[in-house]
């Protein structure tokens, strides 16, 4: 299945594409044009809009040209609530355990990789809506630091390792016609 070319079918095909302008009270500028939007457009769409309305019911309010890798963080925190994958304590009998017998009162929270991606579309949709690549608070150190953390401990929370593996070399094939006499 193409993701990425055009729908031929009518019955899938979205009309519709919403584009947002960065403006100095943060409140996204809406226009409706005529081209279709892929799921990945759709998708980082919803999660600018939920942002900008998070930015909007801080206390006090905050725009986005004052948002910070702080902000982004709480922003991270504040989605954990909504999570859906259990992640268990170090003091929780099962840490560690990728299939666990029982259940534990440990929370769920957000999983790494949905983290991830939110943040590479969040990231891409700042610089669309007219964010300066150098000021986007999406790519900060202290945010790269955050979701590498966060791999970590749940990889050992659920027993699992994230770290690279190396790959081996091929084993050369030679012919050496001289080593058959």
């Amino acid at each position: 299945m193409d993701l990425v070319s055009k729908s031929t079918n009518p019955k899938f095909k979205i009309e519709t594409t919403n584009t947002m302008t960065l403006t100095t009270t943060s409140t996204p500028i809406i226009t409706t044009g005529t081209t279709t939007s892929s799921r990945y457009e759709n998708q980082k769409r919803r999660d600018w809009n939920t942002f900008c309305q998070y930015l909007r019911n801080h206390r006090p309010p905050l725009s986005l040209a004052l948002c910070s890798g702080s902000h982004v963080l709480e922003f991270l925190h504040y989605l954990d609530q909504f999570g859906k994958t259990k992640v268990h304590n170090q003091g929780c009998p099962y840490f560690g355990h990728p299939n666990p017998p029982a259940p534990c009162p440990c929370p769920l929270r957000q999983a790494w990789g949905s983290l991830d991606a939110l943040i590479g579309r969040l990231r891409a949709a700042f610089e669309e809506n007219g964010g300066v690549p150098e000021s986007n608070p999406f790519g900060t150190r202290a945010l790269r630091i955050y979701l590498r953390d966060v791999r970590d401990y749940q990889a050992r929370a659920r027993g699992v390792s994230y770290e690279k593996k190396r790959k081996r070399p091929k084993p050369k094939i030679t012919t050496n016609a001289s080593a058959q006499d």
